[in-house]
C-alpha cells in the first residue's frame, strides 16, 4: 500500500472550508429549533421530542450515503456530489423551516409544517456534513490527520460563531425581535436567509477547489485489491467485523451527544427563566385539557433570553477554538479526551449557580472545551484504524453513535424533565443541564475503555 503524499495547508483548509457554511445552518438550527417551536406554543416536556425525528433521519441516511459514496465515481468526485446535493436541500428548507407561523396555518399544522421542515433541514445538513470527514479519511495521509480534524474543527466552531450571532446581530441593528403570538421574529428570519447564502457560497468553493483521486489512485493508496472492490458485503457484516476501537469510542459518543441534545433543547428556557426573569403563564394543555405554568414566549425578556443564548453559543465556540490550539499539544489522546470532557461538565453544572448573564461565559467556555474535542478526536482515533474500499460506509455506520444518543435522550427527556416538575407546576428546565453534566462525566471515565489502533500497523482491513 503506497503511502499518501503530504498535502499543503492550504489543500487541507479547501478540503474542509465547505464546513464552515454547513456548521453556520446547523448552529442556526441547534441554537435556535427550541425557541422556533416554543414560540409556535410548545409544551417544554414535548420540546425534546421535536428533537427526535432529526437524529431518526440522520441515522438512516448516513450510511446510506457513506456506503452509496464508496461506490461513486463520477467526474466531480465520489463525496462532493453528495455533499452539493445535501447543501442545495439544506438551502431551499432554510428559507422555509423559520416562515412556520408566518403562513396563517393553524397552530397543529404550523407544528407540522415546522417538523416536517426541521426533518429535511437536519437530514440535508447531515448528508452535506458527512462528506467533509470522508474526504479527510480519503486524501489525508495518518500524520497529518490531526492537523486536518484541527482545521475541520477550527472552521466547525467558526462558522457556529457566526450562525449563533446573526438573531443577535440582527435584533442591535433594529430589525424585529419580537413578534405575534405563534410567528417567528425577524432577526431570527434573516438569519436562517443569510445563512442558506453563505452555506452555497463555501460549498461552491469547495466543489470548485478540491479534485478527489480517481478510483485506480485511491486504490493504490487505501490497499485495495480488485478482487475487494468487487466484493459484496451489508452493513451488519461490516459492524460485525468492525475494529474493536469503532465501539470503544462509540460508548464514549452516547454520553457525549446525549448531553448536547439537553444542552440544545433546554438552555433558552432555562436561560430565560433564571436569567432574564422571564415572566410565566398559564395555558391550556390541549393533551390533557388541564392548565400548565409556562413561559411567556411573547414577552422581550424571553427573546432577549434567546438572543442571548446564541451569544452564550457563540462564547462556548470561542472556546472551542481556543481548546482546539491546544489539543495538539497533548500526545496522550485519551488524556486530552477525558480531561476535556470533564471541563464541559463543570461548565454545564455552573449553569444551575450562575444567575450573572455574563458569569455565564466561564460556563460555556468549558462547554466548548468538550465540543471540539468531540468533533475532532474521535474521528482521528477511528479513521486512524480504519483502511480498505469501505472508509465511508463505516463513518457512515459510525454516525450512528451520533444519532442513537440522541434519539435515546429526546425520547427520555420529557420523561424525566416531568420528574422534576411538581404538579400543575412550573417545568424546571434547569436540571436538565446538570443532567448533561453528569453525563459527560461518564462519557469521562468510558475514554479510558478506548485503546488505539492504527490500520498499517495491525493489517486490519474492513471488507
Amino acid at each position: 500500500m503506497k503511502a499518501k503524499p503530504d498535502l499543503s495547508f492550504w489543500k487541507l483548509w479547501n478540503i474542509s472550508f465547505g464546513f464552515f457554511g454547513v456548521q453556520i445552518a446547523y448552529a442556526l438550527q441547534s441554537a435556535n429549533i427550541s425557541r422556533i417551536f416554543a414560540t409556535l406554543g410548545a409544551d417544554p416536556h414535548n420540546l425534546s421530542y421535536f428533537w427526535i425525528l432529526p437524529p431518526l433521519a440522520g441515522i438512516i441516511i448516513q450510511p446510506i450515503v457513506g456506503s452509496a459514496s464508496d461506490k461513486t465515481w463520477t467526474r466531480f468526485g465520489r463525496r462532493i456530489p453528495y455533499l452539493f446535493i445535501g447543501s442545495v436541500i439544506a438551502v431551499i428548507v432554510m428559507c422555509l423551516l423559520p416562515n412556520a407561523g408566518s403562513f396563517g396555518m393553524t397552530v397543529g399544522t404550523a407544528m407540522i409544517f415546522g417538523l416536517v421542515s426541521l426533518i429535511f433541514l437536519d437530514t440535508a445538513i447531515n448528508m452535506a456534513m458527512q462528506p467533509f470527514k470522508m474526504l479527510v479519511g480519503d486524501m489525508v495521509n495518518e500524520k497529518q490527520k490531526g492537523l486536518a480534524y484541527s482545521i475541520q474543527s477550527f472552521l466547525c466552531n467558526a462558522g457556529s460563531l457566526v450562525g449563533y450571532l446573526f438573531p443577535f446581530i440582527f435584533a442591535v441593528i433594529g430589525i424585529a425581535n419580537t413578534a405575534s403570538e405563534g410567528v417567528i421574529p425577524d432577526s431570527v428570519i434573516f438569519s436562517f436567509y443569510i445563512g442558506a447564502v453563505i452555506l452555497i457560497l463555501c460549498v461552491v468553493y469547495t466543489t470548485a477547489k478540491v479534485r478527489e483521486m480517481p478510483p485506480k489512485e485511491y486504490a493504490g493508496y487505501h490497499g485495495i485489491a480488485e478482487k475487494e472492490k468487487n466484493e459484496k458485503t451489508t452493513m451488519f457484516k461490516l459492524l460485525v467485523k468492525a475494529p474493536k476501537v469503532f465501539w470503544t469510542v462509540g460508548l464514549v459518543q452516547f454520553f457525549c451527544w446525549a448531553a448536547f441534545m439537553y444542552m440544545w433543547t433546554y438552555t433558552n428556557g432555562s436561560i430565560a427563566f433564571h436569567v432574564f426573569d422571564t415572566p410565566v403563564k398559564e395555558a391550556m394543555d390541549e393533551s390533557t385539557q388541564l392548565m400548565k405554568v409556562v413561559l411567556d414566549t411573547q414577552t422581550n425578556q424571553y427573546q432577549n433570553a434567546a438572543n442571548w443564548v446564541g451569544i452564550l453559543f457563540a462564547v462556548q465556540a470561542i472556546g472551542s477554538v481556543i481548546w482546539a490550539a491546544v489539543i495538539p499539544f497533548f500526545r496522550n489522546r485519551k488524556l486530552i479526551y477525558s480531561l476535556s470532557l470533564m471541563l464541559g461538565a463543570t461548565g454545564f453544572i455552573s449553569i444551575s449557580f450562575i444567575h450573572d448573564q455574563y458569569a455565564l461565559f466561564v460556563s460555556f467556555l468549558f462547554i466548548g472545551c468538550a465540543w471540539v474535542a468531540m468533533l475532532a478526536l474521535p474521528f482521528t482515533i477511528l479513521t486512524n484504524a480504519l483502511s480498505g474500499s469501505r472508509m465511508g460506509t463505516y463513518l457512515g455506520l459510525f454516525n450512528g453513535t451520533i444519532c442513537i444518543p440522541q434519539i435515546v435522550a429526546a425520547s427520555l427527556g420529557g420523561v424525566i424533565l416531568s420528574l422534576f416538575t411538581p404538579q400543575g407546576g412550573f417545568a424546571p428546565e434547569i436540571n436538565m443541564l446538570v443532567l448533561a453534566g453528569v453525563l459527560l462525566i461518564v462519557g469521562a471515565v468510558c475514554v479510558h475503555f478506548i485503546k488505539e489502533t492504527s490500520a498499517n500497523q495491525t493489517g486490519y482491513q474492513p471488507v
